[in-house]
């Protein structure tokens, strides 16, 4: 459910192992546990409202999934109101987890793709996948399976800078290694930066 400005990419991907290792800490204090590798697919989606809600949180640092609003993105109904501007959405029918956790201006891009049409001019978006995803193809941002000869590309945990427009020079844009930063959706208007975190 899967961008670049050079600067404010590396400036991203400063600030993300900080992100990450709180993320890591924060899980483990909660737990009380060492923390696990998520699992990889297939994966059965959540059923019920509470662990949508539940697995929703997962895909942000608690600083971010404490206050935002959960979604079911089947039907789009608001299973948890928020108050920080952030939008969280549970598991979704794939072979891997993909929760995801957007803000505003990434809100804005996800319902453009959902409706095919152009997001917003100049809004770059941001969103967290925490537990990492899998997408039906990289070129294809309509795509719900992979064609015959392809393979679902999973991304482990990762963030993601949305509507970049076409200002991704130096980034792959092939998903021949997702454990790198790259492009997903190129030379469409989705094109958005993937930025693995482990």
């Amino acid at each position: 459910m899967s961008s670049r400005f050079t600067v404010a990419s590396v400036a991203v991907l400063v600030f993300l192992g900080a992100v990450s290792t709180a993320f890591v800490s924060a899980q483990a204090t909660q737990t009380g546990k060492k923390t696990m590798a998520p699992a990889v697919g297939p994966v059965k989606p959540p059923t019920t409202d509470a662990a949508k809600i539940k697995s929703a949180l997962s895909a942000a640092p608690p600083a971010v999934s404490k206050d935002a609003t959960v979604m079911d993105m089947a039907t789009m109904k608001v299973l948890r109101q928020g108050t920080n501007g952030w939008t969280c959405f549970a598991d979704g029918p794939s072979p891997g987890l993909d929760p995801m956790c957007l803000d505003k201006n990434g809100m804005e891009w996800a319902g453009a793709w959902m409706q095919h049409q152009d997001p917003p001019k100049d809004k770059m978006g941001f969103g967290y996948m925490l537990m990492g995803g899998s997408d039906a193809s990289n070129t294809d941002p309509f795509a719900t399976e992979p064609k015959p000869s392809d393979r679902w590309v999973d991304t482990g945990p990762h963030v993601m800078v949305l509507n970049i427009g076409d200002r991704f020079a130096g980034y792959p844009t092939t998903s021949t290694n997702t454990k790198l930063p790259y492009v997903m959706f190129p030379n469409t208007p989705y094109a958005h930066l993937m930025i693995p975190i482990k």
